[in-house]
């Protein structure tokens, strides 16, 4: 069965850290996590990282079906760019071309991910991340050398925010701002009020020198996060996160006039803290904790793979998985064809055999003269002898000739016997060997019925007739033949 687990790595130039977790838990239960760095070693370079990194995940036993990666500060840059469009289908459409406007210069060489932050009629602005192509090709080449092929590659502030959306529980109507200090990265986070809202975060970075008060840096950038700020909710309480643990939140919240309080980073996320211990800080592993996330997410989050070599893995295991079924049906339906045909053989194999055997026996049975004729010779003699008659009688001929002159005597005899009194008129005789059919009119309509009436004693009978009138003449077809007569018998 495929591991439902999710690997999220925060990955910088000198170290990583990183999370795996179960999905099919609750709430996303920590299998292992981890810390590795190249610092102080002789190759410090991304191949050198990845290969610990794939160690470190052998040695533990770490199983995972996706994997993303969070992406130091250090390796892209974050631009507030405002675009014309609302659609966000227009938006990625355009991003390219507004992010290259806003920063004046060419930008063929970086890859984008944006988020929308706000919308109007107007437009929209975006928070715009850009990444060098080299960094992200570097960066790829080396996990994938190593096996490790991931979905997402998403800047670290965007992984660290989706974690404190998740994660972090606050009181309600708290509008806090998250303050995380890290040994060398500073975030400031303003998560959205109420959760699951479309509103984006809004985050910022900076370097955290060694050697820095942190409290006053602290105090310097959030005074000039809130003044970036315009027309939000102003912000009620700040929460705060230092991994050196030098921050003074009394201090703070006396200077500042705002609440101040710690975050339990590793409490938030239900973590062993003996498990959280291989990590380098809980701001990286809360970061790396993010990126895992995003496998559990059904919206697309921050992504430079969908501008920089998009993410391939799932369409080409479909693709091997699809071509396996191919041809396991196609060898399944030979199988069945051939043992089918085989059947067949052997049937009509036995079915030759025992037609050869079987001929010679059935032969004289199934051969042989055709039935005789089942009309009596007594009736072709009544037959003969009714023709016999009818040629006597001028009814019939021995030829087709002589049968239809004497069928045309009999009309023109009953057509001459009432033509004067019926102002009859011939336009045409058709004649077979059956029936005659004239066509013709009279002076009207009693004259014709008078003609029918000559017909039918003349010896003939109307088959059909159809009659119409036309101006002052009354048209008629009809078909008439010789009536049967009975004879007595010879």
């Amino acid at each position: 069965m495929e591991s439902r687990n999710y690997l999220g790595i925060y990955l910088s130039k000198g170290t990583a850290t990183v999370v795996c977790l179960d999905s099919r838990s609750a709430n996303e239960s920590v299998v292992g996590c981890f810390s590795v760095s190249v610092e102080g070693q002789e190759e410090t370079n991304l191949h050198a990282l990845a290969n610990l990194i794939a160690q470190g995940c052998a040695e533990r036993g770490l199983t995972f079906s996706e994997i993303a990666v969070a992406l130091d500060c250090a390796m892209f840059m974050q631009h507030n760019v405002r675009s014309k469009f609302s659609d966000p289908k227009r938006i990625a459409a355009t991003v390219r071309f507004d992010t290259e406007e806003a920063l004046a210069t060419d930008i063929s060489d970086v890859a984008i991910a944006f988020k929308v932050t706000s919308s109007d009629d107007s437009g929209s602005g975006l928070t715009v991340f850009t990444a060098q192509r080299k960094i992200l090709s570097d960066v790829l080449g080396a996990l994938q050398s190593n096996n490790i092929d991931p979905v997402v590659i998403e800047p670290d502030v965007s992984c660290l925010s989706r974690f404190i959306c998740q994660k972090v529980s606050l009181p309600e109507g708290s509008h806090p701002l998250f303050v995380m200090l890290s040994g060398r990265r500073g975030y400031l986070i303003i998560t959205p009020i109420s959760a699951g809202t479309e509103k984006a975060s809004i985050v910022r970075t900076f370097l955290v020198g060694p050697t820095q008060q942190r409290s006053e840096l602290v105090a310097r950038e959030v005074v000039v996060t809130t003044a970036l700020i315009e027309g939000a909710e102003p912000i009620n309480c700040l929460k705060v996160f230092d991994s050196s643990s030098s921050v003074d939140c009394q201090q703070l919240s006396e200077r500042l006039g705002i609440e101040t309080s710690f975050v339990d980073m590793a409490g938030s996320a239900a973590a062993d803290p003996q498990t959280v211990a291989g990590c380098a800080n809980q701001v990286d592993f809360a970061i790396a904790y993010g990126a895992a996330l995003t496998g559990l997410e059904k919206t697309p989050g921050i992504n430079f793979r969908n501008d920089f070599m998009p993410y391939q893995g799932k369409r080409l295991r479909l693709q091997k998985t699809l071509r396996f079924a191919a041809i396991s049906v196609a060898v399944f339906l030979l199988a069945v064809g051939l043992y089918f045909q085989t059947q067949l053989f052997k049937v009509n194999r036995d079915r030759s055999r025992l037609h050869t055997k079987l001929a010679k026996d059935y032969a004289a049975v199934m051969l042989g003269d055709k039935l005789p004729d089942k009309t009596s010779p007594a009736k072709k003699l009544a037959n003969e002898l009714r023709h016999i008659r009818d040629v006597k009688s001028g009814l019939s001929s021995i030829t087709g000739e002589e049968s239809i002159s004497s069928k045309l005597t009999l009309v023109l005899g009953a057509f001459n016997n009432c033509a004067a009194a019926t102002n009859l008129e011939i336009d045409s005789i058709s004649i077979s060997e059956k029936s005659i059919s004239v066509d013709g009119s009279t002076s009207s309509r009693t004259n014709t019925l008078k003609l029918f009436e000559a017909v039918s004693k003349g010896g003939l009978e109307i088959l059909q007739q159809r009659l119409s009138t036309s101006g002052a003449r009354d048209d008629f077809t009809i078909t008439v033949m010789p009536k049967k007569q009975v004879r007595a018998g010879l």
